[in-house]
């Protein structure tokens, strides 16, 4: 049922309410003045909280060899030079300097469930924002940025934009992505294909943010896995609250925004609304164990949240992990 269910649009006058007006939501800020906001309003609370973080939240493509001295309990084990270490019969300890420039790709799902929203932000401006915010945070040192774009047309990324740095790289970005337009298709999106694509084009290492809603058919689960051998792959989830909770309005007309599919169904029925409600909670854990396997972060991106509060939720547990990492090798070290 939920299989059926998860990308309906709300087409009912009973659910006018919940549902995003087309003409409306279309009504996109140009890229200039959508960064300029998104600069005021949230890049720059940003940018004071994560200063110390950078370096917790993405690594840089290399590492320079800077020094060696003797192995200390607070050290990371895996920083210890064996070689030097077996001819001078003391553990020794490799300090790197970090190159921190690296280079970024967004690869955004623009299919047609993107465009759902049950308030004023959809799946699609939230995307946007979200990798205007990231974009502009990234190039702000240094660092290049690109994208692959996927609007819904077989499987492939539609719009390859090569990566460069600079803030009209970032209103480049946004551009295009506000230019995109979902495809009109006969079936679901196939995000395994789309992971395919990128693992072919993508030829150096490289920082991937995958932002998408996850709405797919089977199998892409086996392409994050082999990206994520080669490159750091983040992914960004953007969901809307009432693909969790159906709300009860009623007599509803609901349509799949990608193969044009309807149905007609009674969200008053309550034991309809618990299947529902049951089946999101299932995909929720499917999603984990698919992240989980693949040693994949994701970062939940809610169309009722500020994204700033997500970004610092995100970069917190991030942080936290990196600690307990560390704290437990020294541990292990120190124990033998």
């Amino acid at each position: 049922m939920f299989a059926f269910l998860k990308r309906f649009k709300r087409q009912s006058a009973v659910a006018q309410e919940f549902s995003r007006d087309t003409e409306t939501a279309a009504l996109v800020p140009r890229p200039d003045a959508l960064l300029r906001q998104l600069e005021w309003t949230v890049i720059r609370r940003l940018d004071g909280q994560l200063q110390g973080d950078y370096r917790t939240l993405f690594r840089g493509a290399g590492l320079m060899l800077a020094d060696l001295r003797e192995y200390q309990t607070h050290d990371d084990v895996r920083h210890i030079d064996w070689n030097v270490t077996a001819r001078m019969q003391v553990p020794y300890v490799r300090e790197h300097q970090e190159d921190r420039e690296m280079t970024a790709w967004f690869v955004v799902d623009l299919s047609g469930s993107i465009d759902f929203g049950s308030s004023q932000v959809s799946k699609r401006t939230l995307a946007i924002e979200c990798v205007g915010v990231l974009a502009r945070l990234l190039t702000q040192h240094g660092n290049r940025v690109g994208a692959l774009l996927y609007t819904g047309a077989g499987g492939h990324a539609n719009v390859h934009i090569p990566a460069r740095s600079g803030r009209r790289q970032v209103l480049h970005l946004l551009d295009r992505m506000t230019r995109a337009e979902s495809i009109k298709q006969t079936q679901e999106t196939d995000l395994g294909t789309l992971l395919r694509d990128v693992q072919s084009i993508l030829k150096r290492r490289s920082t991937v943010f995958i932002l998408s809603d996850f709405l797919s058919q089977p199998g892409w689960d086996r392409a994050l896995n082999q990206l994520a051998r080669r490159h750091e792959v983040v992914a960004i989830r953007l969901f809307d609250p009432v693909e969790s909770v159906l709300p009860n309005n009623g007599l509803l007309v609901m349509q799949d925004a990608e193969t044009g599919e309807q149905i007609f169904v009674d969200s008053h029925d309550t034991s309809f609304r618990k299947r529902f409600a049951e089946q999101a909670i299932l995909r929720e854990e499917n999603l984990r164990e698919s992240f989980a396997h693949a040693g994949v972060d994701c970062m939940e991106l809610q169309t009722d949240e500020p994204i700033d509060q997500a970004l610092i939720r995100f970069t917190r547990m991030r942080k936290r992990r990196s600690q307990v990492a560390t704290g437990a090798a020294s541990g292990v070290f120190a124990s033998t």
